[in-house]
């Protein structure tokens, strides 16, 4: 009698864990949002299809929506309505979709495109003496053409910049500057961000300090970055760029070695950018860099 009891309750108990996990892979539904955010919900085929898949090409994943959204108060509330939900629908911001393993998808929950907030606000680029205010959503280069306009440049680049400033701030932003300015994200001295909570939060080295350490570089896990000062410097008059090719990557990899050893920020004699890349299987190369001469060896 005893064991057929303990039998019964285990049943139970089975079927009530059974009933929960399967309530939790439910999507929710758009129809309990407010009116003012239902209206910023995309559902369509298309945008949807775009918002699956990233740079990578590697990850894919069907958002249950897109949010488009008007202001940073939209973003904020969106996050505030999903932590109002008996089970949080996940969030992910999206810029340019540059990420290669994800970082900008959610499956069934709701993809932020963040480029929306440049279509509605003109003035998210705002110039200093030694520092520049860009919103999140902007992409590297109209900064570099708004800088360039006062003769001053951010100091450390990605070697694309077709990327939006909270996207490469959520990973790292390396380049070739990186040896000698750091990269992108040691060169921010304030951001606004709205966390997990839904709050718009200001923060720095000294004001929520572990906020800010956290969110930079943090592949948008503790939250979305609105707002960016970042660091500027005297933009350069002249540049000279060399391109060189190597048949021995040891030389190829010492040569890069000494260059950075140079890293200085003061010395004149160290270079501001060094790159290298492999070139195997490559699509036919832009050769106009090099000599006429030496152009049938490249491509042999």
């Amino acid at each position: 009698m005893t064991s057929y009891f303990l039998l019964s309750k285990t049943f139970i108990i089975l079927l009530c864990l059974i009933h929960t996990i399967e309530s939790q892979s439910q999507p929710w539904s758009p129809l309990d949002a407010p009116k003012e955010l239902l209206q910023m919900l995309i559902r369509d085929p298309f945008t949807l299809s775009l918002a699956s898949t990233d740079f990578g090409h590697i990850i894919h994943q069907t958002p249950f929506a897109v949010f488009a959204p008007s202001s940073i108060q939209d973003i904020s509330k969106l996050i505030k309505f999903s932590n109002s939900l008996p089970i949080p629908f996940t969030i992910a911001a999206r810029g340019r979709g540059h990420s290669v393993n994800g970082q900008s998808m959610t499956n069934d929950g709701v993809v932020v495109n963040m480029t929306e907030l440049n279509n509605n606000n003109n003035n998210r680029i705002v110039v200093f003496d030694d520092y520049v205010d860009v919103g999140g959503e902007q992409i590297w280069i109209d900064v570099l053409h708004a800088s360039l306009e006062k003769g001053l440049t951010p100091l450390s680049w990605t070697d694309y910049l077709y990327l939006s400033v909270g996207g490469t701030l959520s990973n790292a932003g390396i380049s070739g500057q990186t040896f000698r300015f750091g990269p992108q994200i040691s060169n921010v001295h304030e951001l606004d961000v709205v966390t997990g909570e839904g709050d718009l939060v200001t923060c720095s080295t000294k004001k929520n300090s572990e906020l800010f350490y956290a969110v930079l570089g943090g592949l948008g896990q503790f939250g979305i970055i609105t707002r960016a000062r970042i660091a500027l410097g005297p933009a350069p008059q002249k540049v000279k760029w060399l391109h060189l090719l190597y048949n021995n990557f040891s030389a190829f990899s010492e040569d890069q070695e000494h260059l950075i050893s140079f890293n200085g920020i003061n010395e004149s004699n160290a270079p501001n950018y060094v790159e290298g890349m492999l070139l195997l299987n490559q699509p036919p190369l832009d050769l106009s860099f090099y000599p006429e001469t030496d152009r049938p060896r490249i491509t042999s």
